[in-house]
């Protein structure tokens, strides 16, 4: 499944779940805004024919439902009410929808009301299922006298939520549609935002990111066209000797030098020297300026302090060869250490090679090489010392010049 479906159906469910949630929260409050709307509408009809002087006083007429009957049915057809029942302290009728129920119990409990007391609730009677209010009726020595019983049929109240609820499903369904829609519309500009790029290619991506920061050589370190550093890897902290999560977000000018932005800004392809530290370092970049606006740019960097070194060593090897083979000396001496012999001889005439070695705390083998070496080339003498037991030694002088005056 390509992300661009992955992200239509994880964002459709998401709109689809939030939607039904509003939609069953919205019908709930709905069904209780109804329930209370007509029970409202029922105490204040059931208060009314309860508080009017003409009832009260028909309590004590030889026929209370002539007079109550009338009344009742005219508030209950204004009221658009299912019934409106009167009844005496006994619960006997004197109102009903029904006028064959007039003169007969109350098919409910009328303990409530007769108490003095105001009830609400759903109750079922002679006409079904009904919400109703039911309160007491006072005399003038307010004493309770009888009870007005004031209903709706549930499945009236029932009817008017339905019709209410199919409003509320079409707009849950507009809703449902249109977050479709937009999350089609968000899973484009994602998309593009990620070059059209499915997940195992980000994954992919990702690793490769990580390679160059954790496993090349080479430092990267790549500045937006604001100077704002946004990628150092890991060998190019430890070139500048810094952290790469210090250098990441800093501006390029604080942490690179004069010579580093030199080649960040113009460009360098062949790379350029630049001393950082003791580290030589090759820089090169693709440049932070195009048609004259600053733009991107990336510096990579290789470190070549060890080849440097090695480069100076072989010219100085070179150097020292060149030296010698003007000088011809023979392999294994050294010019600078024959100088010091000759110094160490012109010091002390008539020396022999064990004292001078000693003088100069080189061994007798080597002092006798550079003697020789100056003897043959003239610049020391010979001589043999027959003090010493058996074999004569060999003893060396300095072969100074003779100047000569007229």
């Amino acid at each position: 499944m390509t992300l661009r479906v992955q992200l239509i159906l994880l964002q459709a469910l998401i709109v689809a779940v939030v939607t039904l949630i509003a939609g069953v929260t919205a019908g709930v409050i709905q069904a209780r805004t109804i329930r209370d709307a007509y029970e409202d509408r029922m105490l204040a009809v059931a208060q009314s024919v309860a508080s009017m002087p003409v009832i009260r006083a028909a309590f004590d007429d030889d026929d209370p439902s002539a007079t109550i009957q009338p009344l009742a049915e005219a508030i209950r057809e204004a009221s658009d009410l299912t019934y409106v029942v009167v009844a005496d302290a006994d619960g006997i009728r004197f109102s009903h929808p029904n006028p064959a129920r007039i003169g007969q119990r109350v098919s409910t409990d009328p303990t409530i009301p007769l108490s003095g007391r105001i009830w609400m609730g759903t109750e079922t009677g002679t006409l079904g299922s009904s919400w109703r209010v039911k309160v007491p009726i006072f005399d003038d020595d307010s004493e309770v006298i009888g009870t007005a019983s004031v209903g709706i049929l549930e499945s009236e109240g029932a009817g008017e939520f339905a019709g209410n609820l199919f409003w509320i499903i079409g707009a849950m369904l507009v809703a449902v549609v249109l977050g479709v829609f937009g999350s089609a519309w968000v899973t484009a500009v994602i998309r593009r935002r990620i070059h059209l790029l499915e997940p195992h290619e980000i994954t992919a991506l990702v690793r490769n990111q990580e390679t160059t920061l954790h496993g090349l050589s080479e430092g990267v370190i790549t500045v937006g066209a604001d100077g704002v550093i946004t990628l150092v890897n890991d060998a190019a902290a430890r070139l500048l000797g810094s952290d790469a999560a210090g250098l990441t977000g800093a501006a390029a000018f604080e942490v690179l030098g004069e010579e580093l932005l030199a080649v960040l800004r113009d460009g360098e392809d062949s790379g350029r020297p630049v001393i950082v530290g003791s580290n030589v370092l090759v820089a090169r970049s693709t440049g932070a300026r195009v048609d004259g606006e600053t733009v991107e740019a990336t510096l990579l960097l290789r470190d070549h302090t060890e080849l440097h070194d090695v480069v100076r060593r072989v010219d100085a090897a070179d150097a020292i060869i060149a030296f010698r083979q003007r000088a011809g000396l023979p392999k294994g001496l050294s010019a600078e250490t024959l100088e010091r012999v000759a110094s160490a001889l012109a010091m002390h005439p008539d020396a022999s090679a064990a004292e001078l070695g000693a003088e100069m705390s080189i061994s007798r083998v080597s002092a006798r090489r550079y003697l020789e070496h100056l003897a043959s080339t003239g610049r020391a003498l010979r001589s043999l010392d027959y003090g010493t037991k058996g074999r004569p030694g060999t003893r060396y002088r300095a072969n100074e010049p003779v100047s000569t005056s007229q």
